[in-house]
């Protein structure tokens, strides 16, 4: 933050003057290196990038004349550590601290563009220079995530000079409680965390709860396998999280607010606490929100990892000191939630919806998406694709455009198999649903789901009862059928172990007591409707056709292939390849040989087969 002195705010119209002192501050000119500082570019070592930049920029006598802002998660963390040079919005990718010299050198001093650190488009093969250009972002539709990449998310001033809190100001000083649920009502936002629910409805219906206490949750625990969009967004823009809540307490009643957050996401908790005491400072949390008479304190609540906390009721019970478990879906939370009081529960996307509708209009936001499923949804993108990452895109958009278009197409030539969605509880899609428009209903109908937003894409060398199995791992009440699927990846399946699945599966969804129990057959289901054969495969001939179920396979080496060069024999870590020699082929001990896939990868001469 900036030396400019902290003056709370009693109104409106001092947080509007107090913007505008800001962005006069601020030279609209000025060269900022963006530096994207989440999580996953931290793991590549972006904050020393960061450290090597001011020295550098001090060296060269810069340090006054260009700002080098960390920012939080631009989304492509394929490519990280990743730097944007604005204004020019030069993109530069999988930077190492030796490049740093040039860049000042080139780029900043002269305007020239290094090529050899250009992304490369992998269909094309062109080099692009700016951020617009690359296709990862091109077809993106970055309403809620775009500003991740354009501040710096410890400082509340980089969110006021971009338009923060504007929203909450509007929504205090010109708008009614009602007023502001029936826009959110017209807007037709449906909750981003993976049921769908109408937000509006729910919202309206704890507003009218005859309770005089009334509680705002933040659900950010984030548990499905290769999901971190909550995470992303709490890190690199905690405030609109905390604008979005803050309406939303004003427009039900409720004067307490929980931010539930795993305790795996350190990072997010620690930006998330910060910006609360900034808000705090600034008179926008607290006592007399911008001297409206309304009052909201946030607490902050860190999740021990349970999968079921993610559930809202097994959330509220953890955050009221019991075990997280789910209970019956006929008490309404909106009626009696956390300690039996009316609650509204929003995932961290859905809350950062909640500005944007309120400052651009329900209008402007239902006329994004498709009939049922308004807005943009961030997914996050991983799996066998080889533009991996956080994706925002407007729904409606297809699954092909999602895993060809902004992923890249799949790597080393393979070919697509399926794409999972929806994480653990959802379902695997194949090939011939690639034109599938992605919301919410269409998703459903075609045996999978929404979800939170993991979409984990898979490429032939996928086996789809390892990836049922695998799944099921994740849940609890499925133990029968995990049994089963571990009996047939081990070729110990029987005839009638398919339909003992389906039947096990229609008596979970009908039975369940929760939505997250109801959709956990999803992952059996999907894959038995669109890869029964693969089952059959396993049961009957005793084979893996994607040779990744180890009791089903062997490796083996050709004699005609194999030079003896010994790269599979110093792989193999159990002793397995025996040399002969050199010119002659190695020969694998099968009783020693656990199929690790060492061997397979190290050898480059397809020596090595399975069978």
């Amino acid at each position: 933050m900036s030396n400019i002195a902290i003056k709370k705010f009693s109104s409106a119209t001092e947080l509007e003057a107090k913007r505008q002192e800001i962005l006069k501050s601020r030279n609209s000119g000025q060269a900022v290196i963006a530096i994207c500082c989440g999580t996953g570019c931290q793991a590549y070592g972006a904050k020393k990038v960061a450290d090597a930049f001011e020295e550098e920029l001090a060296k060269a006598g810069l340090g006054d004349k260009v700002e080098v802002r960390t920012t939080g998660c631009h989304g492509f963390c394929e490519r990280g550590p990743l730097v944007v040079i604005r204004p020019q919005n030069i993109f530069y990718q999988r930077l190492k601290i030796s490049d740093i010299p040039e860049i000042i050198e080139k780029t900043i001093k002269n305007n020239e563009v290094i090529e050899r650190l250009l992304y490369v488009d992998p269909m094309t093969k062109e080099k692009k220079v700016h951020e617009h250009d690359v296709p990862f972002y091109k077809k993106q539709m970055r309403l809620v995530f775009g500003n991740n990449g354009n501040i710096d998310p410890t400082s509340i001033e980089d969110y006021l000079a971009v338009g923060g809190y504007k929203s909450l100001a509007k929504a205090i000083s010109s708008l009614k409680p009602d007023e502001i649920v029936e826009e959110i009502i017209k807007s037709g936002l449906r909750g981003r965390g993976g049921g769908g629910f109408p937000t509006g409805w729910k919202w309206k219906s704890c507003r009218e709860a005859h309770d005089p206490v009334k509680y705002v949750i933040c659900n950010c625990d984030e548990g499905d396998p290769g999901a971190f969009m909550d995470r992303s967004l709490m890190e690199g823009n905690p405030h609109s999280v905390i604008e979005g809540m803050i309406i939303g307490a004003y427009a039900i009643g409720s004067h307490e607010a929980y931010i539930y957050i795993r305790d795996e996401y350190p990072m997010a908790v620690k930006h998330a606490l910060l910006a609360i005491k900034q808000a705090e400072d600034y008179g926008l949390l607290g006592e007399n929100i911008l001297g409206s008479g309304f009052s909201l304190k946030i607490h902050i609540n860190r999740g021990g990892g349970a999968f079921v906390c993610g559930e809202s009721t097994a959330l509220m019970a953890s955050l009221e000191g019991k075990v997280g478990e789910p209970r019956a879906k006929y008490v309404h939370t909106s009626e009696k939630g956390l300690y039996d009081k009316p609650t509204t529960l929003n995932n961290v996307e859905t809350w950062a919806n909640i500005p944007l509708i309120i400052e651009k209009g329900a209008d402007w936001f239902n006329k994004i998406g498709t009939a049922g499923s308004k807005g943009t949804k961030i997914f996050s993108l991983v799996g066998k694709v080889n533009n991996t990452g956080l994706i925002e895109v407007p729904m409606g958009i297809t699954l092909r455009e999602i895993v060809y278009d902004i992923g890249g197409g799949i790597p080393k030539g393979k070919k697509f198999k399926a794409i999972q969605t929806g994480g653990p509880s959802g379902g695997c899609l194949p090939e011939s649903m690639l034109d599938l428009p992605v919301d919410f209903d269409e998703l459903t109908k075609a045996g999978s789901m929404m979800g939170s937003g993991a979409m984990i894409v898979m490429d032939e060398d996928n086996c789809m009862v390892e990836i049922a199995r695998y799944f099921l791992s994740f849940l609890e009440g499925v133990k029968r059928m995990r049994q089963i699927l571990e009996k047939i990846t081990k070729g110990e399946g029987e005839e009638g172990d398919i339909e003992h699945l389906e039947q096990l599966s229609q008596a979970i969804q009908d039975a369940s007591l929760c939505a997250l129990g109801g959709s956990a057959p999803n992952p059996v289901m999907s894959t038995i409707k669109y890869f029964r054969e693969e089952y059959e495969a396993h049961i009957r001939q005793k084979t893996c056709p994607a040779k990744e179920c180890k009791a089903l396979i062997t490796y083996n080496i050709i004699d005609a292939n194999c030079p003896g060069c010994g790269l599979c024999y110093k792989a193999c870590a159990t002793g397995a390849i025996i040399s002969q020699g050199k010119k002659m082929p190695v020969i694998l001990d099968q009783s020693k040989c656990t199929k690790c896939g060492a061997c397979f990868d190290a050898c480059k001469l397809h020596a090595v087969e399975i069978r």
